[in-house]
This record gives structure tokens, sequence and C-alpha cells, in this order.
């Protein structure tokens, strides 16, 4: 039911202020959205059924980060109709390697998305501590401490650029800025929750960029 939701409702924030479904961008965003969401969860069905609830339930206890989904909710439907709006009125002209990488990209993205998952079995969508959690520290984890956080922003960030938007690119901008919020009000739940978490930051230096934060 999710999985159908959400394709309806990203065609409808795409083709309808684009007031076309001649939108090519749209289509090739669609496909490399959803096709892999769409192996991913068969797998995740398949082989891991409790990390695919996990990933399934979107209720946050937090209030803060209550707050920091309404915000991405507000950037992703803005950066979507802003992109459609885009195509529209032409107001912006990527070049069409642009829109190769950007898919590449997304791709790449969505692999290691996969790979953070496989690595970590208590990776929820929400914050909180599960019962026998135990502090990740290989892989992707030994680089940096969030690299979830890491592939959905560069999965994020590639959207509005497959879409040809420049204009759509700035708005969506503000995701990494949340999430430093979210990381930070994260961070302190595990320190004071999961035992290990603080030698663990101690190993590993960055959040979320490696050598930069």
């Amino acid at each position: 039911m999710k999985f159908t939701i959400g394709i309806l409702m990203v065609g409808i924030l795409l083709f309808l202020p684009a007031g076309t479904f001649y939108y090519w961008n749209a289509w090739l965003f669609i496909g490399l959205l959803f096709i892999p969401m769409l192996v991913l969860g068969l797998i995740l069905w398949i082989k891991a059924p409790d990390l695919l609830a996990k990933r399934l339930n979107s209720k946050e206890k937090e209030t803060e980060q209550k707050h920091v989904i309404v915000l991405s909710l507000f950037i992703f439907v803005g950066g979507f109709i802003v992109s459609a709006l885009d195509f529209r009125f032409e107001w912006s002209n990527l070049p069409m390697w642009v829109i190769v990488v950007a898919s590449i990209v997304l791709l790449i993205s969505y692999i290691l998305y996969g790979e953070v998952m496989r690595e970590n079995a208590y990776l929820s969508r929400t914050v909180e501590i599960q019962e026998n959690q135990k502090v990740i520290d290989t892989g992707l984890y030994g680089i940096v401490r969030h690299p979830m956080y890491f592939v959905t922003t560069t999965l994020f960030l590639s959207f509005p650029i497959v879409l040809g938007s420049a204009i759509g690119f700035l708005i969506f901008l503000f995701y990494p800025v949340l999430l430093v919020k979210r990381i930070k009000n994260e961070e302190m739940i595990l320190e004071n929750g999961l035992e290990g978490y603080k030698e663990y930051k101690e190993r590993v230096k960055y959040r979320l960029i490696p050598f930069i934060w």
C-alpha cells in the first residue's frame, strides 16, 4: 500500500504542476526510484522481514524528530512541485550529461542504501534504542557514524537534478541542514541509552561527511 501510494503521490506532485504526462525526466525519475525500491523491498521481505517492518514504521516518538519529519515533508513536496514547474516554464536548462551523472549517483546511492541495511539489522526509520541493540562499527560505519544519512543526502540531492531542475536542487539543499538537527538529537539519545556508543564516537570522528563533519 505504501509503495503504491508513493508512486501515485509522486506522480501527482510531478505531472500535475508540469501540466503534461510528457515530462520525460519525471518518468526517468520514477523508474530510477521505484524499481530499485521494489527490488530492495522484496529482498527484505524474503530475507529480513523484521528490518523491513522497522523501515516502514515512520511514527517518531521524539518531539524534535517529529518536527524534522514535518519540515522534510515540506521540502520534498515543495522541491517536486518547483521541479515540475521548472520543466513547464523552462526556467532551467541542464545539459543531458548532468542528468545522466545524477541518475548514476541516484543508483549508486541506492546500492549503498542496501549495503547499510545489510550491515545494521537495528536500522529503524525512527530514533529509538532497541532491545539488545549493539553498536555497529564495521563497513561504512567505520568511516562515518551515520552512513544512512550520508547515503540519503546524496540520494535526495540527485532527485531534482534527474528531474532537470537547478531551482529544485536549491530547495532540496535544506535537507542536509535538517539532518544536522536530527543527528545531534539522535546522538544524544544513543549516547545516553546505547552501551558503547561513547567509545564508538571516539573511534569514528565524523558524523556525516568524512574529514568535514
